[in-house]
């Protein structure tokens, strides 16, 4: 085998796990995907007999491309002003897609990813790839460019509010799902107190509606807030899909054949924490098949 067939085929193995943590660092599919095709630009027209470790190599690389884009978009302000959620890995529960599945077994809640993008890009960097990927500390502080003391403390930073968050959702889908259900009932009938049983009391609902609906784009804070939110928008000429959204509980929410949103839910100790909702239409294109 040539060695560039060879450098080829090593890198297409890694390119999922590349991808995930990519993903999981810019909260976006298509700059994940750039990321990675960077890195692939990058070790052709390196010399490969000089990598010992292809692995090793392509994680800080692609952690290094990730780290100055993040830094970039803080400088430039490319982020719109208002609510902007990281980009949902759909999947349909009876249509499984094998593309969509591949990417669901890497992915976290979309509310972690949401927790992730607040963070500093050192830290979300640090976070990502030793609590995520395993990363050794000597490897991380090659990419930040910092000592191994520094990407430490970056990391147990990260970690700290990562846990005070809370959210790392059940593990049970089908538990998940009767919670759903539980508060879609209550939203259609207005009943407030069965809407209170399922939202924690700290429960966060964001909407992105897009930069040109920027006027309905929120976040909303506490389960009273967001109960009224919930009996204010809510239809009983709309239908419900369930999905998966970044493998936990989801809904398509459609009027007349038209998809209007993707709901996300982030459900722990059987009470929903957030919710995320996208109803971005050009965001929605073409999300699930």
């Amino acid at each position: 085998m040539k060695d560039d067939d060879a450098l080829a085929e090593g890198f297409e193995s890694e390119r999922p796990r590349l991808r995930a943590l990519a993903y999981r660092m810019l909260g976006s599919l298509s700059a994940a995907d750039d990321a990675v095709q960077e890195a692939w630009i990058r070790l052709s027209r390196s010399d490969s007999a000089e990598i010992e470790n292809l692995a090793g190599w392509l994680t800080v690389v692609v952690s290094r491309l990730c780290l100055d884009a993040l830094r970039s978009r803080d400088a430039r302000r490319e982020e719109p002003i208002g609510v902007r959620l990281p980009d949902p890995i759909v999947a349909r529960v009876d249509r499984p897609d094998p593309e969509q599945q591949a990417l669901l077994a890497d992915a976290v809640g979309l509310a972690l990813q949401v927790v992730l993008r607040e963070l500093r890009p050192p830290e979300r960097l640090a976070f990502v790839l030793h609590d995520m990927f395993d990363v050794p500390f000597d490897q991380i502080a090659s990419a930040l460019g910092s000592t191994t003391s520094a990407a430490r403390q970056l990391a147990s930073r990260a970690r700290r509010r990562v846990r005070e968050a809370d959210v790392e959702p059940d593990p049970d889908l089908q538990r998940q799902r009767e919670v759903v259900d539980a508060f879609l009932a209550a939203a259609r009938s207005g009943d407030l107190e069965g809407l209170l049983t399922v939202l924690d009391p700290e429960c966060t609902l964001r909407a992105d509606a897009g930069p040109l609906r920027s006027d309905l784009s929120r976040t909303v804070r506490g389960a009273d807030e967001v109960a009224g939110q919930a009996i204010r928008f809510s239809s009983t000429a709309q239908s419900e899909e369930y999905v998966l959204v970044n493998g936990a509980a989801g809904i398509l929410v459609a009027k007349g054949g038209q998809v209007l949103s993707l709901i996300g839910f982030t459900i722990v100790e059987e009470r929903i924490v957030a919710m995320d909702i996208l109803a971005d239409p050009e965001r929605l294109k073409g999300l699930v098949g």
